[in-house]
């Protein structure tokens, strides 16, 4: 989710790697977003979860054990992707204030969708999935922000393999194949680890581009954390359906 970039800005080919306040200040601002969206998605996705109060609203499970979703699970199951791509066209010339609204509006769905993890797989293996991808993520993030090499070149070729994933997952809703359910895992692991670094790096970019542009960066933060927030959490899943321990 690059759309924060102001086309009329350039980014810089190369940028003074040396410490900056304002740099960190900006890169701590997209971390504290994030983190606080982990903490709200992780709440509501254990209300909807394990209360079954709440989540009777979204997930019913036959006799059998498999769950299905209501009406208003699948809304907020496709609602997120509905308001990414609706962002594209509806969101030329953002706001930080519309930004914001987008970016609590994703982490609350996203967030509830995902109590259906609870279903499935074991409360351990989901907090234990939770840390290796936390610790994952900061090295992933921790190289994109400290490498000196240039990833600008991947972003094409990452884009192209999202929407790939997205095709081989929904025709793979139909085919239950259980063999390409594991490629789609391991290749999802590796774009989205990839798309960690190389977002981390963007947004390195894109601060020293919009040039102390207050207004700018509050727009760039929003987004940034809600593309570093997709990324965490499609790399979770995704880890979570190769080593999660199921019900």
């Amino acid at each position: 989710m690059n759309e924060f970039r102001n086309p009329a800005r350039p980014l810089p080919r190369t940028a003074d790697m040396a410490m900056d306040a304002g740099l960190r200040a900006f890169m701590l601002g997209v971390y504290n977003k994030l983190a606080l969206g982990l903490v709200v998605a992780g709440a509501l996705a254990y209300l909807t979860g394990n209360v079954p109060e709440v989540g009777q609203y979204l997930f019913t499970q036959g006799a059998d054990g498999r769950v299905s979703l209501t009406m208003l699970g699948m809304i907020v199951q496709f609602s997120p992707l509905v308001m990414l791509f609706g962002s594209m066209f509806f969101m030329k010339n953002p706001t930080a204030g519309g930004v914001n609204l987008l970016y609590w509006a994703v982490v609350a769905t996203i967030g509830a969708g995902m109590g259906v993890l609870f279903f499935i797989y074991t409360s351990g293996s989901i907090a234990s999935t939770f840390f290796i991808t936390a610790a994952a993520f900061g090295a992933l993030s921790l190289f994109g922000y400290t490498t000196k090499k240039d990833l600008s070149g991947l972003g094409t070729f990452l884009i192209m393999g999202v929407i790939g994933l997205v095709i081989a997952m929904v025709v793979n809703m139909f085919l239950g194949n259980g063999m390409l359910a594991l490629i789609i895992s391991v290749v999802g692991v590796l774009i989205f680890s990839a798309l960690i670094a190389y977002d981390t790096q963007r947004l390195k970019m894109t601060y020293y581009a919009l040039g102390g542009d207050q207004a700018a960066m509050a727009v760039a933060t929003g987004f940034g954390a809600l593309s570093l927030f997709i990324n965490f959490v499609n790399l979770f899943q995704f880890l979570l359906a190769l080593f999660g321990g199921r019900e």
